[in-house]
């Protein structure tokens, strides 16, 4: 675990027997035992996981023994309903197949649940994601491993770190579940029906069930797509992926907060530059769009690229309303279609039209791929291997996801942090604890972190009202 924690318990919680009635395979789509993968989860079976932080403190966190006995209590609950998180990332090489497990053999040994100690405060523990650098490696001991780099492997696991020093109610609750069986609707959907019922027991019985079935997204191709995806990214299975290969890059990593002012004066920016070039928008700019766009061009202008060349930008759009039929809100797994935004670096740079020809960009990709939602499936992974690295931004999460409402029954977490660095330029986007702003968290090499940090800050001199105070988190 590390010198900078002291691993105080190990145990693992099974799924509550007494829920048998909610989780039986038949309530949830599973097909004797095991859950086979779609072609949208096969493009995630290689990533490291995602992994969460939820910083607790003040008076209303409970002594340490009791928490502890709350989390794994309604944790077993909630398992049950969420059974495949329970269970094992399987490779089957008869078929070629990657499945969840979730035979009772595969459950058996339970979720991981490690108690752990940091040799210090709660504003030591604060600070490695704070401030003007996040202590990156050491921020993610404060989350629990989860090896899944050789199949069969979990899918799910929780840490539970608490202060040795300073006597404050304090505690940082890490998880991690892989990709692979779940995007980020789903995570939030699991985190949400936890903390329900840490909150309150009652709350287990009256869970309604995800599903799990994967014949809800139709596409005439699906298993053949997920075989090319699983051939391209894992050739080697059992072997998921080289360790060699997600060894933490070279990166800085800055968290900033842009208020709902904020955006609101992007989006007023945007629309004012899409107006002097004589391109008018067809809708009014969303929060996500409008911090896609001013991050992206911020990046850009960073680095010392071609003006002449394109830059790429990938946006995830979630398609559960989207396809026909719509597919149910409670679907649990990946149903999110990469979205690749493309500009020219000189229109990206230009001060007077670079958010607008970035928000251009992001809206063309999306519509074009939501006229077809699931057309050209199998070019996916191509577009995203075709893309050059150096003029690629990955972007994830989404400000949608209300993280700082994820109460266990101590009150809103002071610190929300996603640390999984599966990617060299990573942007993730988190609705912030105040009303309409968002949480900003971006990976880049040392050397673009601080023009990165220039440019996004000078949005204050182009604003038009000469307003933007962006906060360094």
């Amino acid at each position: 675990m590390g010198s900078l924690l002291r691993a105080l318990n190990v145990s693992h919680v099974l799924p509550a027997p007494d829920q048998a009635a909610v989780c039986s395979p038949e309530a949830l789509h599973v097909d004797g035992g095991h859950v086979k993968l779609s072609f949208m989860d096969a493009l995630f079976v290689d990533r490291v996981p995602m992994q969460r932080l939820f910083f607790y403190e003040g008076p209303g966190v409970p002594p340490f023994p009791s928490l502890v006995s709350s989390l794994k209590s309604s944790l077993a609950a909630v398992l049950a309903v969420f059974h495949p998180l329970a269970g094992k990332l399987t490779y089957r090489a008869s078929t070629g197949d990657v499945v969840v497990d979730c035979t009772p053999a595969a459950i058996a040994p339970g979720v991981r649940f490690v108690e752990a100690e940091y040799p210090g405060s709660i504003d030591d523990m604060r600070r490695l994601a704070v401030g003007d650098e996040h202590h990156t490696e050491a921020l993610m001991l404060l989350g629990p491993e989860l090896n899944a780099g050789r199949l069969p492997a979990p899918v799910l696991a929780v840490q539970v770190t608490r202060p040795a020093i300073g006597g404050a109610r304090a505690v940082v609750v890490g998880v991690s579940i892989h990709h692979a069986v779940a995007d980020g609707h789903s995570v939030w959907q699991f985190m949400s029906a936890w903390s329900a019922v840490s909150r309150s027991p009652e709350a287990a019985s009256g869970l309604a069930p995800p599903t799990f079935d994967r014949t809800a997204i139709q596409y005439p191709k699906a298993d053949e797509v997920a075989c090319k995806f699983l051939r391209t990214i894992a050739p080697a299975l059992p072997v998921a992926r080289s360790p060699s290969l997600y060894t933490p890059p070279d990166q800085r990593r800055r968290s900033f907060l842009l208020r709902a002012d904020d955006i609101k004066s992007v989006k007023q920016l945007i629309l004012a530059q899409s107006k002097a070039i004589g391109e008018l928008m067809d809708t009014h700019p969303s929060t996500y769009v409008a911090g896609s766009s001013l991050v992206w061009t911020s990046i850009v202008r960073a680095k010392c690229l071609d003006p002449a060349a394109d830059a790429y930008l990938l946006v995830p759009v979630d398609l559960r309303r989207r396809l026909g039929p719509p597919i149910d809100e409670r679907y649990f797994g990946n149903c999110v279609v990469p979205c690749f935004a493309r500009a020219a670096v000189r229109d990206l740079r230009d001060g007077g039209a670079g958010l607008a020809r970035a928000a251009a960009a992001i809206g063309a990709a999306v519509r074009e791929q939501l006229g077809d939602p699931l057309g050209g499936a199998e070019r996916w992974l191509e577009r995203f291997l075709a893309a050059p690295r150096e003029r690629f931004t990955f972007t994830g999460s989404s400000n949608r996801f209300m993280a700082y409402e994820t109460d266990f029954g101590w009150g809103a977490p002071s610190r929300v942090e996603l640390v999984s660095l599966f990617t060299r330029e990573l942007v993730l986007l988190l609705g912030a604890a105040e009303d309409g702003g968002v949480q900003v968290t971006v990976a880049l090499d040392h050397a673009h972190m601080e023009g990165f940090a220039a440019n996004l800050l000078r949005v204050s001199g182009e604003d038009l009202n000469g307003d933007v105070k962006i906060k360094q988190d």
